[in-house]
């Protein structure tokens, strides 16, 4: 059968992702990623350590990851990320330069980390104010805050699920509630820490509510690797991929409070009827809108296990 009429398959661009052993959303990578760029993954060695600082050190060691990056050159990529929040972090901003110098020494290609993504995110979105959202333990979200810190970027807010294992299970119900009980300092952005934890349905829906950018590990990491070799990420009207998401019809701006009584304008009577049965209004969307997040999957981690 001849099938050169077909003329293809048409040449992909590639970029590199070193993973931890145990990251388990390639298909969420590839949801930010456009149909002409291919990515090219390959994971650290296993240990037998639950998600902790110790296991955030041992999965980023600089050996390590020059091997992971070896293993990919052989298909070309013009960029190689490592794809771990934690790992990334656990040795502050030195660590963390050191470690994007040992995968560039190694692979020759432009290197970078998730944590390094997310600060010129933040940078992107003229941030220095942000709420943190982690599924980490408490010392692992300590590390990032103390990271985000040295960076001069304030922690204005944070909750965290103090998970050890499996953190690829969480439901976006837990991630949504997290998230609104880490805005309520009013910082510049949202993020979103683990790229083992599912955000990318997530993303829209919380800057409509919470009215700011929010960014995630993932989204992040992405982004930078798409813009390393002149592509854009794709993504449905994220503040950080679309700077029209930024000032279009669901504004970043906090909207407008009404008059305060006693500034000169009358306090409006409520309708007759209404006096008895005026309640608090509804937290979140709009009437008539149903919340998305409402039927989603059950909790994956009861109370007796976080």
């Amino acid at each position: 059968m001849d099938v050169s009429f077909l003329g293809g398959p048409q040449p992909q661009r590639g970029v590199g992702v070193v993973a931890p052993f145990d990251f388990a959303l390639d298909r969420e990578l590839w949801r930010w990623v456009p149909d002409d760029v291919s990515l090219h993954l390959t994971r650290t060695p296993f240990v037998p350590v639950e998600v902790s600082l110790d296991l955030a050190r041992l999965v980023s060691e600089h050996e390590t990851l020059r091997e992971a990056v070896r293993a990919l050159i052989a298909v070309s990529p013009e960029a190689v990320a490592y794809a771990c929040t934690s790992g990334s972090f656990v040795g502050g901003l030195a660590g963390e330069r050191a470690m994007t110098a040992a995968m560039t020494q190694a692979g020759e290609v432009p290197s970078f980390t998730t944590s390094g993504a997310l600060l010129s995110a933040l940078r992107e979105l003229g941030a220095e104010r942000v709420a943190v959202v982690t599924p980490y333990t408490r010392s692992v979200t300590d590390a990032l805050e103390d990271y985000l810190r040295e960076a001069g970027v304030q922690v204005s807010g944070r909750s965290y699920l103090g998970l050890t294992r499996e953190i690829w299970r969480v439901g976006y119900r837990d991630v949504v509630d997290m998230a609104r009980e880490a805005a309520r300092g009013a910082p510049d952005a949202l993020f979103i820490s683990c790229t083992n934890l599912p955000t990318y349905d997530v993303i829209p829906q919380l800057e409509a509510e919470l009215r700011m950018p929010v960014i995630s590990a993932n989204q992040v990491t992405m982004w930078a690797a798409l813009r390393q070799i002149g592509k854009a990420a794709v993504g449905p009207y994220q503040a950080l991929l679309d700077s029209a998401a930024r000032s279009g019809p669901a504004s970043m701006a906090p909207l407008p409070l009404p008059p305060a009584v006693g500034d000169g304008l009358p306090e409006p009577p409520l309708p007759e009827p209404a006096l008895a049965e005026a309640v608090e209004p509804p937290q979140g969307y709009q009437e008539g809108y149903p919340d998305p997040f409402g039927d989603g999957p059950p909790d994956a981690f009861p109370d007796d296990e976080r």
